[in-house]
């Protein structure tokens, strides 16, 4: 419901991409989610074999699907924004855009990080963005965000009038 007001409100859609669990990302929770339902089922014999496996194996699948839901937009139109799920930042307030690669997150997203940032990271996505903010009003110095495409997404928030 929120996402096609957000959508329609800012303009239009220059690049968007969803942070879903790739393929391989679920074997082990099916498994460590069937495994728990096996061992409910031998620790409470009184119940009926299948509930455990009816409860624990859909709780897994709809957790999968939410670590899922992230999505990374960039819109146009009038006032271009930056949106990682319902959080948004127009593209006026933009300063420094800096693409980190996959052996540097590690510093980014440890040593050095500040712990006023706004981050959206998922451990299956390589490279972050980091996105410096000049809003003197805003206390947050930086949004770091991961995605699949980080040169396009820097590119579109370095140079949003150009891409269109």
């Amino acid at each position: 419901m929120g996402e096609s007001v957000n959508t329609a409100e800012g303009g239009a859609v220059k690049h968007s991409e969803r942070l879903y669990v790739p393929w391989w990302g679920w074997p082990l929770p099916l498994l460590g989610g069937g495994l728990l339902a096996a061992e409910i089922d031998m620790g409470y014999p009184g119940l009926r074999g299948w509930l455990p496996y009816v409860v624990l194996i859909p709780a897994v699948i709809a957790l999968m699907i939410s670590l899922g839901r992230s999505r990374v937009r960039v819109t146009g139109g009038a006032e271009p924004e930056l949106w990682l799920r319902d959080a948004h930042l127009p593209l006026k307030f933009v300063g420094d855009v800096d693409v980190i690669d996959k052996e540097a997150k590690r510093k980014a997203l440890g040593r050095d990080a500040d712990p006023a940032a706004f981050v959206l990271h998922r451990g299956w996505v390589g490279p972050v963005v980091r996105v410096w903010l000049t809003d003197p009003d805003d206390p947050t110095p930086y949004w770091l965000f991961s995605t699949r495409h980080p040169e396009k997404v820097a590119a579109l928030l370095r140079h949003p009038a150009e891409k269109s």
